[in-house]
């Protein structure tokens, strides 16, 4: 299996420039996003709320990847959430090879690898309990990601759609 590329942060935190970067990083690995998926980074980049209702294997996670990569460029703090050890320590590995490592910590109930990094994958369990110990709103910039946030909005949305709101 090919190892994947590096995903190289652009000069700046500006949208267009972020999107460009993770674009050819998709086109390197010779990925061409859906139109879900393109409409969805966008919105990311423009600050908009967004919710990605789509079924398993239909490329959330490509979105994901897009909004760590604009939160690691404009210095804040993404998670990456899942509710068992064996999806975090997956992910956890990919986006290593993504980011690299030193951009990347692992937090679950008996592990804890970089916790400082900027990008966190952790078990819903652990990210429940440091929203609920630090309270009030993140003022981080989190990026939340969960199988059970994509179920409970699949009806909402309809499949292969994403709602946007600012």
């Amino acid at each position: 299996m090919p190892a994947v590329p590096r995903l190289h942060l652009p000069a700046s935190a500006d949208a267009d420039e972020v999107y460009a970067a993770y674009l050819a990083w998709a086109t390197e690995q010779g990925l061409t996003l859906y139109p879900h998926q393109d409409e969805a980074i966008i919105e990311l980049l423009s600050g908009a709320h967004v919710v990605l209702a789509t079924p398993t294997g239909s490329g959330k996670t490509l979105v994901a990847t897009a909004a760590h990569l604009a939160a690691l460029v404009a210095d804040r703090i993404s998670f990456y959430t899942a509710p068992i050890k064996a999806l975090v320590n997956e992910k956890f590995f990919a986006l290593c090879d993504i980011f690299g490592a030193e951009q990347v910590g692992l937090l679950t109930g008996d592990a804890s690898v970089n916790p400082g990094a900027p990008v966190i994958c952790c078990t819903a369990e652990v990210l429940a309990n440091i929203a609920l110990r630090e309270g009030g709103q993140p003022t981080s910039g989190w990026s939340s990601w969960t199988s059970s946030t994509t179920t409970a909005t699949r009806s909402a949305a309809g499949p292969g759609r994403c709602r946007c709101w600012s």
